[in-house]
């Protein structure tokens, strides 16, 4: 079965594997991605970080290949080979000269369909990330984010940190990984992406070859949506600043409001000229990193404030915080909508310049809405949001009842102002 959208086109595979191109030809490289939903939700509590483990483990050879010859192989055609692993996928990736890419998908197949995971290996990989998990703990900028979804969403997988804990990572076995594997990685469960200089029938012809082998069906379990809480959440670090996050669920990945959101926080927190930049850094000089984002999945989202602030300037910038949510309930002037539109459309365009990014967004329109979005219906989107649909999601996510804080800080030293923080957020 064939589909053609434009310049995208679709195949499905004999063995249910979906492959997606969008040809680029001002460019001589393309990349590929093998995307599977194999990402940290689908884990149970005990089996926590397997996901993130596997991925790891996956480059560390073959039934044929050491992991030396693995980077060799890329090196010696000048390719990049990457993976990464979120809360709903786990994806392989590579970016090669155009003409190299019979030798890369050879590597990358054959490190997904007879991975060794020999048992040395696999202990030195753990080594690995569990000094990953003790990086992240660290770095209360990063751990902050993870502190926040695991409050929000309490006990649910969405709030599980992706690569694990020491506990869990410590106590994976290599029959974890094996039954993770034979679960989850399916080919009508993955789909493979390409973008680049390219032609659709070559690489169709060219990932069957190399996965036209792999079997198996996926057995799907519905996926439970987290049920999020109201909450505040401290942790004391002997660390120099305040790391606070501030948010609310937000709007789920194929939400009909995506684009209204997407203004709303280019409008707020997004830039240079949004709203608590401005007001917070730039007019009071409160904080040099406050920022917001919205991170969406199937089924649940979340808008989060961050800002790394002084003990003693924590307070004021979480009330600041909370006036700027007050205000963008009551609406935006046009002029700041229209400014929140045109950097976003800018900014979508810009990040889809390159091979890999077409490559992420072939597989994200499939995976989230099951056909493409092109180019011209994204801008198209973003132009039709209007100030009153801008007010009203505002109005809907910033009820002061809704609001979720957590907070990385030096508590232990300066009694009381966590208590402070919380009546701040409480008498919103």
């Amino acid at each position: 079965m064939v589909v053609d959208q434009a310049l995208y086109r679709r195949t499905v595979l004999p063995n249910g594997l979906t492959v997606l191109t969008e040809p680029m030809d001002h460019v001589r490289t393309a990349s590929l991605g093998v995307w599977i939903t194999a990402g940290s939700r689908y884990e149970d509590a005990a089996r926590m970080g397997v996901s993130h483990f596997i991925e790891h483990a996956l480059f560390k050879g073959t039934a044929t290949r050491s992991a030396l010859q693995i980077a060799q192989a890329m090196d010696g055609i000048g390719g990049h080979l990457n993976a990464f692993t979120d809360k709903e996928v786990t994806c392989y990736y590579l970016r090669v000269l155009s003409d190299h890419l019979d030798p890369a998908m050879d590597v990358l197949a054959d490190m997904l369909l007879h991975p060794a995971l020999e048992a040395a290996a696999l202990e030195r990989e753990r080594q690995v990330i569990l000094e990953e998990i003790s990086m992240c703990e660290d770095a209360p900028d990063d751990l902050v984010h993870d502190l926040f979804a695991s409050t929000l969403w309490p006990g649910h997988p969405l709030g599980w940190p992706i690569a694990g804990s020491q506990q869990s990572v410590g106590a994976l076995r290599r029959e974890d990984f094996l039954e993770f594997i034979g679960t989850r990685y399916r080919p009508d469960a993955a789909l493979v992406a390409a973008a680049g200089r390219l032609e659709h029938d070559r690489i169709v012809e060219l990932v069957e070859r190399a996965l036209g082998a792999w079997t198996g069906r996926l057995t799907v379990v519905p996926a439970v949506p987290p049920a999020p809480r109201r909450a505040v959440a401290f942790r004391s670090k002997e660390i120099e600043q305040v790391h606070l996050c501030l948010g609310v669920p937000g709007l789920p990945q194929a939400h009909a409001d995506r684009y209204v959101l997407a203004v709303l926080d280019t409008a707020l927190g997004g830039g240079m000229s949004s709203r608590l930049f401005q007001e917070i850094r730039e007019e009071r000089g409160l904080a040099y990193s406050i920022t917001s984002y919205h991170t969406a999945y199937r089924d649940a989202g979340a808008f989060v404030v961050y800002a790394g602030t002084g003990p003693e300037t924590s307070r004021e910038v979480m009330r600041l915080t909370l006036v700027e949510l007050a205000r963008a309930r009551e609406g935006m002037a046009p002029d700041e909508v229209a400014r929140a539109k045109e950097s976003l459309k800018g900014s979508l365009m810009l990040d889809l310049e390159t091979p890999g990014s077409r490559m992420s967004k072939l597989a994200r329109s499939e995976q989230y809405f099951g056909r493409q979005l092109t180019l011209d219906e994204l801008i198209a989107d973003v132009d039709a949001v209007q100030v009153e649909d801008v007010r009203r999601v505002a109005a809907h996510l910033f009820d002061p009842d809704r609001m979720t804080l957590v907070a990385i800080g030096p508590f232990d030293q300066h009694p009381g102002l966590a208590e402070s923080l919380e009546e701040a957020v409480r008498d919103a």
